[in-house]
């Protein structure tokens, strides 16, 4: 067990030594004040153990003795943690000087707020967003995710344009601020998920709660990203649609559910069919896979449904991160492809 009053910045590593090698340095040396850093190891055969003992003895360690996946990956390590609050920071991330502080200053003068996120730009251009969490994360009526400063693959130039706190339905998992109260009494990320969308399903949950997730834009934080799972990569496509309509399951209010899941339906045959005409099988097979598995999962999602639903805030309405529009047809029929040009 590692104890600390301190914030508890804890990276998941799997198998990722030269990327440790890169970008712990700069969270060492830019968290001292604020937090302890902790690097639990998901079963790695590369030699990160043994590299973060001899070049980052400064470092706690928790090693897991197999890869649980990025969701309980994270549950395992943060029940042998004792902190105020969690930071669970992938490991492509560089920090700069004073990152923390407003975020830890943001969650102190605001108990109602269970999570935060910083600002977070691309690590490989630092004037764009990226895309991972970019300002903080909405969603609409049909699941699907976008950011302040990034709606679908189209990225923005970072110009001051987000630069106030702002109230979101998901901060982004490569960097997430979270209390420990709020963590365990939400019962962390949901390990069924492996990973993807799991960070979007535990905000969802607590702000259903009617607790609060925001943004702190004066907090920054540079970001690879795709470090696990390349974009277009099929294993990824799986993930994120059956993950995605299993988020849904999860949430939904119970009169948007059959109508929300019945228009999913289709998009997804659109998405997949998209896949097959451009030549991309085995995209198009991880929709219909991940279609296959949501259904076969779904009667053990039955108890986390009613569950959720019993503990929302007005049966989970009234959420005003959720959009009760089609970004699809927003994106794609009116061209809007910036957040600032959305009105909800």
């Amino acid at each position: 067990m590692i104890k600390t009053d301190k914030i508890a910045i804890v990276i998941l590593n799997w198998n990722g030594r030269d990327m440790m090698r890169q970008f712990l340095p700069s969270v060492v040396k830019h968290s001292k004040d604020e937090g302890c850093v902790i690097v639990a190891d998901n079963g790695s055969t590369d030699g990160s153990l043994d590299m973060l003992k001899e070049e980052f003895p400064e470092v706690e360690l928790l090693p897991l003795p197999q890869n649980y996946g990025f969701a309980e990956g994270y549950n395992k390590a943060l029940d042998l943690v004792e902190a105020p609050y969690y930071l669970l920071l992938n490991s492509d991330v560089e920090v700069p000087e004073g990152w923390l502080r407003p975020m830890l200053d943001y969650m102190e003068q605001h108990p109602e707020v269970a999570a935060c996120q910083p600002k977070l730009l691309s690590q490989k251009n630092k004037q764009y967003f990226e895309y991972a969490g970019a300002a903080g994360g909405f969603m609409d009526r049909y699941g699907y995710p976008f950011c302040r400063g990034r709606i679908f693959a189209d990225v923005e130039r970072d110009e001051g344009q987000y630069d106030t706190t702002a109230h979101l339905l998901w901060a982004t998992g490569a960097a997430l601020m979270v209390r420990s109260k709020d963590w365990k009494e939400s019962g962390g990320l949901d390990g069924r998920f492996f990973a993807h969308m799991e960070e979007i399903d535990l905000c969802w949950r607590l702000r259903s709660r009617g607790r609060g997730i925001v943004c702190v834009p004066q907090s920054v934080a540079y970001h690879v990203g795709g470090a696990s799972l390349a974009a277009g990569n099929p294993r990824k496509t799986f993930l994120n649609f059956r993950n995605n309509l299993l988020m849904l399951y999860k949430n939904l209010p119970a009169d948007e559910l059959k109508p929300v899941m019945r228009v999913r339906k289709w998009l997804d045959m659109v998405a997949a069919f998209k896949f097959l005409i451009t030549g991309d099988v085995a995209n198009f097979k991880a929709v219909y896979k991940a279609r296959r598995e949501f259904r076969r999962m779904l009667p053990d999602f039955e108890k986390d449904r009613q569950h959720n639903l019993q503990l929302a805030v007005d049966g989970g309405h009234g959420l005003p991160e959720r959009i009760d529009q089609s970004l699809l047809l927003l994106y794609y029929a009116k061209g809007i492809k910036r957040f600032s040009a959305l009105h909800f």
